[in-house]
């Protein structure tokens, strides 16, 4: 209640007399008093989601009515990588050009704001290419493949990739994750049996992993930032091979489909201006 009222900026007592005259018109409360706390009613929880759609409609108004200029809220998703790496360097474009656009961004893995997009939730989602068809109501526009590479401390860069992956312990990118899934698939068709040490699904703390000699990797050659101070080499496949693609997957039927628009409309900017990145080493 108080902090509801400070945002605001009117007094908690202003805040308990709205909310009783809600739960009066609703016929059902919404807040109960446990102790010195308070806590949502079941009756509340059902009606919270649907008053979030409606604060974001009506934050879409302006956007609607006024065709010249655009405005609004924009609801996006993203996984780590593309949250670390290309994105904010997307928004910055963003913000300069269109300043009156709001942008709210939920993290979560590729799998999850698949669902979020599909529901409504989400307008957009920076996300890996999904492993199966989309729905007819979502489209997808790549923005970056990403080859298979072998990571491996510095010390080891003159070793060949496959002798390394098959002597070597290895540091395995998570199978049951959409981005380790094609690294499972290239050991098993190179025939490589590894020695396996761990297993985990954050790209970032798996070269850390390699840097202190934990053993090596075969994960996609992801975009910066990489971690910093760390020695080790990204080491080319014989059969190349992809190991991930990264995009944006977003609804047909939101209403922000012209906000949606602005924002792949810098996202291919982007993808373009950083397709002569170094290639792995």
């Amino acid at each position: 209640m108080a902090a509801a009222a400070r945002v605001l900026n009117i007094s908690p007592s202003a805040i308990a007399q709205q909310l009783q005259a809600l739960e009066r018109e609703l016929g059902v409360p919404l807040i109960v008093r446990v102790g010195r706390t308070m806590r949502m009613t079941e009756q509340g929880g059902r009606v919270l989601s649907h008053v979030r759609q409606l604060l974001r409609d009506a934050a879409d108004l302006r956007s609607i009515a006024n065709d010249d200029a655009l405005s609004g809220e924009l609801h996006l998703g993203a996984c780590t990588t593309p949250l670390m790496g290309m994105l904010p360097q997307i928004l910055v474009q963003v913000s300069a050009r269109f300043p009156d656009i709001t942008v709210h961004i939920a993290s979560g893995n590729s799998a999850q704001l698949y669902g979020q997009v599909e529901s409504g939730n989400l307008d957009a989602a920076f996300v890996l290419e999904a492993p199966y068809l989309l729905p007819k109501t979502c489209d997808w526009l790549m923005l970056r493949e990403e080859p298979l590479i072998v990571l491996a401390p510095a010390r080891l860069a003159h070793r060949d990739a496959h002798d390394l992956l098959a002597n070597e312990p290895l540091i395995r990118y998570d199978r049951n994750q959409w981005g380790g899934r094609h690294a499972d698939e290239y050991l098993r068709h190179a025939g490589i049996r590894p020695h396996e040490r761990f297993e985990l699904n954050a790209l970032n703390a798996i070269a850390v992993m390699v840097d202190r000699g934990l053993g090596v990797s075969i994960v996609p050659d992801w975009s910066p930032p990489w971690p910093e101070g760390i020695d080790i080499v990204r080491l080319p496949l014989p059969t190349p091979q992809i190991g991930r693609r990264i995009g944006v997957v977003w609804s047909r039927s939101t209403i922000r489909l012209r906000l949606v628009n602005v924002l792949l409309a810098e996202a291919t900017a982007a993808a373009r201006a950083s397709s002569h990145a170094t290639p792995a080493e």
